[in-house]
């Protein structure tokens, strides 16, 4: 891995002399900002802020709903936070909310967020699918979630909306907001297997708490098909936004050398 040379620019952040990112997702969320941190190139800093959320102890369809309705209405408290340290770009470490109403209601998610904060954005489901369009040749996918039915419709809904059918998928039905980061590998190893088929180009893994980023390269050579985990792609959407484009190694494809397509 090249490293680029520091060169103490007046007035930038001394520790985030190329990029700050603002990271906001979800005080119960434990893997977002240990997996971005393992992802970070030098002159880049995270600077995770909490979105508010009590830690729902028996989740269904209906409470999982009502849950992401919490963490919508509490973003912006986040993001009021995050701005007084003044970065230079946002990073959503939530998916659900933005997944939910299709693309079109994420397109509204991703405005709300640059008008509030003057700033660009990456959110989990945009960079899923610009992950997506790097690989290329990808039309049907299947969906791996720790959400509930009800969500994972939604996850449908909005990558039919830019084209991708969702084959199948799988809700892992987790029962409270901290369970989700306590699936281990070989459930979601097993998880992968029943999702695979032929009659799918790639798999795409939902849910930011679910701790996938280190699997999701080894997923691919013994799947041979792309495994897209959602914070691997909203990371390196980050970067590649931000016009970053250091080889991360340890994360597959998509950080070691593949940049976003453009339409």
């Amino acid at each position: 891995m090249n490293t680029p040379q520091r060169s103490f620019p007046t007035g930038r952040d001394t520790l985030g002399w190329r990029k700050v990112f603002g990271v906001f997702g979800p005080s119960t969320n434990t893997v977002v900002e240990p997996e971005f941190a393992a992802m970070r190139p030098a002159g880049v800093t995270n600077q995770y802020r909490d979105i508010y959320i009590e830690n729902a102890k028996a989740l269904s369809d209906a409470a999982f709903m009502a849950g992401a309705e919490i963490i919508q209405a509490a973003v912006d408290d986040a993001l009021r936070t995050a701005m007084t340290c003044e970065p230079d770009y946002y990073v959503m470490g939530v998916s659900a909310i933005a997944f939910i109403g299709g693309a079109a209601a994420c397109e509204r998610t991703i405005r709300h967020v640059e008008k509030f904060t003057g700033k660009g954005v990456s959110v989990g489901p945009q960079s899923c699918v610009e992950a997506l369009k790097a690989y290329g040749g990808i039309q049907r996918i299947a969906v791996l979630s720790p959400y509930y039915p009800v969500a994972n419709q939604h996850v449908a809904r909005f990558f039919a909306d830019h084209g991708y059918e969702t084959v199948r998928d799988l809700p892992l039905r987790c029962k409270s907001w901290t369970d989700i980061s306590r699936v281990t590998e070989p459930q979601i190893a097993q998880a992968l297997r029943q999702l695979d088929g032929d009659d799918i180009d790639a798999i795409v893994q939902v849910g930011t708490n679910l701790s996938m980023a280190r699997m999701a390269p080894w997923a691919e050579i013994f799947l041979g098909k792309p495994v897209i985990a959602i914070n691997t792609a909203t990371y390196w959407h980050a970067l590649r936004s931000c016009g970053i484009r250091d080889a991360v190694e340890g994360f597959g494809p998509l950080l070691a050398h593949m940049d976003l397509k453009r339409d």
